[in-house]
């Protein structure tokens, strides 16, 4: 069935459309992984977006049911060149259109997602529709100023506490759209863990008496959760902190600092990030549209203490921290992410914006998980 995704700057794609035949609204957005995409369309900091693959075959390895970040796609469309209808690889469970129809996901194929991506690229990140239908630009319009993304966390979050039993160190995590192999990579360690909503309070987290309190990745702007960060000033001193993607942006905000949105996000499995204290690049993924953009430089850092001059982590967010706060040092940076990682020692908190636990790959930086527990009570 033919359809369209029509931008909010009244450019219109046509291709052909596949999965759940229903119209959706989102933010477009793009990313450069060559793999990875079933853990793209289950990652919850996907949440309310379109996302555009721009590596031209997808679904060749069809769908596992081993590798979700989430039980369910978290994406609103997935855009790609095209799909793969006859996918080869010992684990694949079903093929992509399968899984999408499964799970009402719309997905469009045959479109030039070359010149797709330069859009995005030239006048930025933008809201648009994917159509089945014949509608007007001012039909468009109108549907598209009407969506919102702003309750994302809320809706990604756990409802309710629960607790993954371990040996190990007792971690707090305070949910707001977390990767499954994040809390694989704490289970792999031995961690007991505590999983908290994002409304949950610092009293409540600090009853369960953790060693360490950790806040994950998720969607969204993070400068629309002032409780969630009125909450975390109450940690602040009382636990050690570490975050991941926007906890790492939300710690930064907490003690001052400043995020600020990217002219088209930062999404891939193959970004350059510099380690400041051992002069190294590391390869990283990324999915992230917010950045960290300052830290003051009298801290000495720890956290990448011993780390390989070849190093690869995964990146993924929208947003990024533009000053960082006061007391903490940037030890980690890319291109456009200038605080891919920061540290506080004095206060004990570290918070990184790549992604160690990345399960498509690359996988070099999940020493990072050590790390955290290194600097745990």
């Amino acid at each position: 069935m033919k359809a369209k995704l029509i931008l909010e700057n009244g450019m219109i794609f046509e291709g052909k459309a596949f999965g759940y035949l229903k119209d959706s609204i989102g933010e477009v957005v793009f990313t450069t992984g060559m793999t990875g995409y079933q853990e793209v369309l289950t990652d919850p900091s996907y949440y309310g977006q379109i996302v555009t693959m721009t590596y031209p075959l997808i679904g060749n390895y069809g769908i596992n049911l081993e590798d979700m970040e989430s039980k369910t796609p978290k994406v609103k469309g997935f855009i790609v060149r095209e799909k793969c209808n006859f996918p080869n690889n010992f684990r694949c469970e079903m093929d992509l259109e399968s899984y999408l129809k499964q799970n009402k996901i719309i997905g469009l194929e045959g479109i030039d997602t070359r010149a797709l991506t330069k859009v995005l690229r030239n006048h930025g990140t933008m809201k648009g529709m994917i159509s089945l239908e014949d509608v007007t630009l001012e039909e468009v319009k109108e549907r598209v100023e009407g969506f919102s993304n702003k309750d994302a966390v809320s809706i990604v979050s756990t409802k309710e506490k629960y607790t993954i039993d371990g040996k190990g160190k007792h971690v707090a995590i305070i949910d707001f759209g977390i990767k499954e192999n994040i809390i694989r990579n704490f289970k792999k360690r031995g961690c007991k863990l505590t999983v908290f909503p994002m409304s949950a309070t610092a009293e409540e987290v600090i009853k369960v008496n953790p060693d360490l309190v950790f806040l994950s990745n998720g969607p969204g702007d993070p400068e629309d959760l002032g409780d969630v960060i009125e909450n975390i000033k109450n940690l602040v001193g009382k636990k050690p902190l570490v975050g991941i993607c926007l906890g790492h942006q939300l710690l930064a905000l907490t003690l001052g600092g400043k995020t600020t949105k990217l002219k088209f996000g930062h999404r891939g499995c193959n970004h350059p990030v510099k380690d400041l204290e051992e002069n190294k690049v590391h390869i990283t993924s990324q999915n992230h549209g917010y950045v960290v953009n300052e830290l003051p430089e009298d801290v000495v850092a720890k956290i990448f203490e011993g780390v390989s001059p070849s190093t690869i982590c995964w990146m993924s967010h929208t947003d990024y921290i533009e000053k960082a706060p006061e007391g903490f040092k940037i030890v980690a940076k890319t291109p456009v992410c200038p605080v891919a990682a920061m540290e506080c020692e004095e206060k004990n908190l570290y918070a990184v914006q790549f992604h160690p636990e990345a399960a498509a790959g690359p996988q070099d930086s999940e020493y990072i998980f050590d790390k955290f527990i290194k600097y745990a009570l």
